[in-house]
């Protein structure tokens, strides 16, 4: 049962776009979001760098037909996710920010149900959903990925993989900047973020229901194979294992299994991901 909340709580949607982004894609996001039963009272949106014309139209028209929602950050260059998201924290007022992609596409009551864990259990500071993953349309969902539920299970399973889908998330601001906010760390930024917030003592909570939609498109597993992507994520837990959130034995179970799945051709990578690694059978 959903806990009764205030539905007047106040929270910001922040979302960073670049040129690269499909303008149909960024609208359907952005109109899940508005289209929450708890309204969003701020709307912060980074453009990272110079964006498209088409890209440009959609947001005009979302400033224009909510010009007291939206505050708009205009990057003079692509400087990547994790310090687009940095500058986006930092220039959100409120204390609940829900993380949101330009591409997927989160159900009418995601915010309802995460406020209300919030205010059943106010020690916790991030929640986060199972997602369903779909290609073309939300209709067309190839998985289900499961995630674990409580904090204990999210730190274990923070040790092997990451425990959290990025746009599924309400977080409080507090916690983030304690953290030391987002960095830049090539397809990590977000792992990099919630290993540091576990580490700093944020209480965490995944609802075992999929309240946003994450698109796959024929780019997605290619990004997490090849020797950059490779060269990131064992430079990043590396760093866990020396701060002392891995063990070295973490470590190695860890990093094995990346280093299999970058070397592979994308063809056997996607099936893997789907197959094996999402925690759920395909839809």
């Amino acid at each position: 049962m959903v806990q009764k909340i205030n539905t007047h709580t106040k929270y910001t949607v922040l979302m960073s776009v670049y040129f690269k982004e499909n303008p149909n894609w960024l609208r359907t996001s952005i109109d899940s979001m508005l289209s929450q039963t708890v309204k969003p009272s701020e709307f912060v949106l980074v453009k990272d760098g110079e964006i498209t014309p088409e890209l440009e139209n959609v947001v005009d028209h979302f400033v224009q037909d909510n010009p007291s929602l939206f505050h708009i950050i205009e990057l003079e260059k692509n400087i990547g996710l994790g310090p687009a998201l940095k500058i986006g924290i930092e220039n959100c007022h409120n204390e609940y920010i829900a993380r949101m992609d330009s591409d997927d596409y989160s159900v009418p009551t995601r915010i309802e149900q995460q406020l209300s864990i919030f205010a059943k259990h106010p020690n916790i500071s991030l929640v986060g959903s199972n997602v369903y993953e779909f290609k073309d349309s939300p209709d067309h969902i190839v998985s289900k990925v499961i995630l674990p539920e409580n904090h204990e299970a999210i730190t274990a399973f923070a040790k092997r993989r990451c425990p959290f889908r990025h746009p599924s998330l309400l977080y409080k601001k507090t916690a983030v900047l304690e953290a030391g906010n987002y960095r830049e760390y090539y397809l990590c930024e977000d792992y990099d973020l919630y290993t540091r917030m576990i580490q700093n003592g944020t209480k965490c909570y995944n609802i075992q229901e999929p309240l946003t939609y994450m698109r796959i498109d024929e780019n997605f597993y290619r990004r997490r194979g090849g020797i950059t992507y490779l060269k990131s994520i064992l430079r990043f837990k590396k760093e866990q294992m020396d701060t002392g959130f891995f063990s070295r034995i973490d470590f190695i179970k860890s990093v094995a299994p990346h280093i299999v799945v970058c070397l592979m051709p994308n063809a056997l990578r996607d099936w893997t991901y789907r197959k094996i690694l999402r925690g759920g059978k395909n839809q």
